[in-house]
C-alpha cells in the first residue's frame, strides 16, 4: 500500500480505522478498491438518509443475529459488493455496529490518499449542483495542492453558505454562523 506511515498510523489508532484499513488492504489485494468504495458511499448516503438505519446501529439491544438479517437486507437492497456485505456481516457479529460511521470515513480518507486526493466534507443548506461542485472542487484544489474529493451533506438549519472539513481544518462560510457572529457583535 502506498501510505506514507503518519497517515495510516493516524487511522489506526482508531477501532474504527483498524477495521477500515483491513477492509483497505483486503479490496486492494483484491483488487475490489472501486467496487468496495462505491458500496462504502452507498452505505454512507443510506446512514444520512436514514434514521432507522441510524437507529438500528446505535442500539445495543439488537441481537447479533437480527443485526445481522437487517444488515444482509440493506446490502442487498443497496445492491452492495461482496466484500462489504462480508465486512458488515463480520462488524455486526463482533457488536461494531455503533462505529460504522468511523469506519465509513475512515476508509474514505484511505482511499482518497492512495489516490494522492484529499478529503473533504462539505455541508449545504441545499444539494449542490454538478457545476457547483465542481467548481468548489477546483478551489479547493487550488488551496490544497491536490485533487479533492467531496462527501456532501445537506444541512438546512445553516441556512445557506458551505462548512467544509479537510482533515482538521473547517472553513465556515455559513450563513447561520455570520448571523452569530453578528449578533454577538453587536452585543459588545
Amino acid at each position: 500500500m502506498e501510505n506514507s506511515g503518519g497517515m495510516q498510523a493516524n487511522i489506526q489508532a482508531s477501532l474504527g480505522g483498524r477495521y477500515a484499513t483491513a477492509l483497505f488492504d483486503l479490496a486492494n489485494e483484491r483488487g475490489a478498491l472501486d467496487a468496495v468504495e462505491t458500496s462504502i458511499a452507498k452505505l454512507a448516503a443510506a446512514l444520512d438518509e436514514s434514521a432507522d438505519l441510524r437507529a438500528l446501529i446505535a442500539n445495543p439491544m439488537v441481537s447479533r443475529a437480527q443485526a445481522g438479517r437487517a444488515l444482509a437486507a440493506i446490502a442487498k437492497t443497496l445492491t452492495l459488493d461482496a466484500l462489504t456485505t462480508n465486512f458488515l456481516g463480520v462488524i455486526s457479529g463482533n457488536r461494531r455496529l455503533g462505529d460504522l460511521p468511523a469506519m465509513l470515513r475512515a476508509f474514505k480518507a484511505l482511499v482518497a490518499h492512495y489516490r494522492g486526493e484529499v478529503a473533504a466534507e462539505v455541508t449545504s443548506a441545499r444539494p449542490l449542483d454538478s457545476a457547483q461542485v465542481a467548481a468548489l472542487k477546483a478551489k479547493l484544489k487550488a488551496r490544497v495542492g491536490s485533487d479533492v474529493t467531496l462527501s456532501q451533506k445537506t444541512d438546512p438549519d445553516i441556512l445557506g453558505g458551505l462548512v467544509v472539513k479537510i482533515g482538521s481544518q473547517m472553513i465556515d462560510s455559513s450563513i447561520r454562523t455570520r448571523l452569530n457572529t453578528l449578533a454577538l457583535a453587536m452585543k459588545g
